[in-house]
């Protein structure tokens, strides 16, 4: 009997022949990664879910091999967090599979989402435009920071919004090198929430529930090229123009879906009130508004 049969057989006889129901053979995904089948052990349910999802992780990352090497880690490392429409929690799960239009149909995830808009002294807003390299909706102009709370400790507060807050200030350093200390965290002011979806392609696409943070700073900018290809800060009648070249197409401009959204129904009313230092009386978490 050959070393490895007889591993198999001492094996086999150590688990009783009435296991437990998850206790199942799994085979090899090719056959040239192992000639024989490995049979699981006694161990925790939730552990064996996580070996299998890190089974099906790696398999999704070696079909998405030709993506943004920085892209593709946050895909596959983040996970955000999985609410209903009430915003309840309800899990989480991996950046990549909140983001594929086929899960987001078929098991209707929904995901927590931020949006910033950081204006100057002068009352100007800083726009971004999207790196070449994201997987959803490369190269459009959108806000100062759009992403996503992480399903973690300080990311899942929900008093005062502070978690979404505490993520809005670890992106903009990520995104747009904007230190901590420029950000104060008692800074960000929620004015509302937005629920909303968007495909990107015929692949990629959003399912949101979007906190809406406006922040008043005179601010350095770094923009990470990995993040964001450039960047501009408007005044009302420059986002308008901005506004008209999206719509009639020209100079090949787009906006993401979120920011149009906003823009058609919030954003001006809102910015008198950035003018005028009255946000907290704009400010509305009660309510979500269910947009298309």
């Amino acid at each position: 009997m050959s070393a490895s049969s007889s591993l198999i057989h001492a094996l086999s006889c150590a688990i009783p022949r009435r296991a437990p129901s998850f206790l199942v053979p799994i085979y090899p995904i090719t056959p040239t990664r192992l000639s024989f089948p490995v049979l699981s052990f006694p161990f925790r349910s939730n552990h064996r879910s996580r070996f299998l999802a890190s089974m099906a992780t790696q398999d999704l990352a070696a079909v998405d091999s030709g993506m943004d090497a920085v892209q593709r880690r946050l895909m596959f490392e983040d996970e955000c967090i999985l609410v209903d429409e009430q915003d309840r929690v309800v899990g989480h799960e991996s950046k990549y599979n909140c983001h594929l239009m086929e899960k987001i149909e078929a098991e209707n995830l929904l995901h927590r989402a931020f949006s910033v808009f950081l204006f100057n002294s002068k009352y100007e807003l800083l726009l971004q435009q999207r790196s070449e390299t994201k997987v959803t909706f490369p190269l459009v102009w959108t806000n100062t920071c759009c992403s996503h709370p992480l399903y973690r400790e300080s990311e899942l507060i929900e008093e005062n919004s502070l978690g979404v807050r505490n993520a809005a200030q670890r992106k903009l350093l990520d995104e747009l090198g904007i230190p901590p200390e420029d950000l104060p965290i008692d800074q960000f002011i929620p004015l509302g929430r937005m629920l909303y979806k968007a495909p990107s392609d015929g692949k990629w696409g959003e399912h949101e529930l979007d906190y809406l943070l406006f922040i008043i700073r005179d601010v350095n900018v770094h923009p990470n090229p990995d993040e964001v290809a450039d960047i501009k800060y408007v005044n009302r009648d420059q986002l308008k123009e901005l506004l008209r070249k999206a719509d009639a197409g020209e100079g090949g401009i787009k906006l993401s879906p979120w920011f149009r959204l906003v823009v058609d129904n919030f954003l001006l009313k809102w910015w008198d009130h950035v003018e005028k230092g009255t946000l907290q009386e704009a400010a509305d978490m009660k309510a979500i508004h269910k947009l298309t």
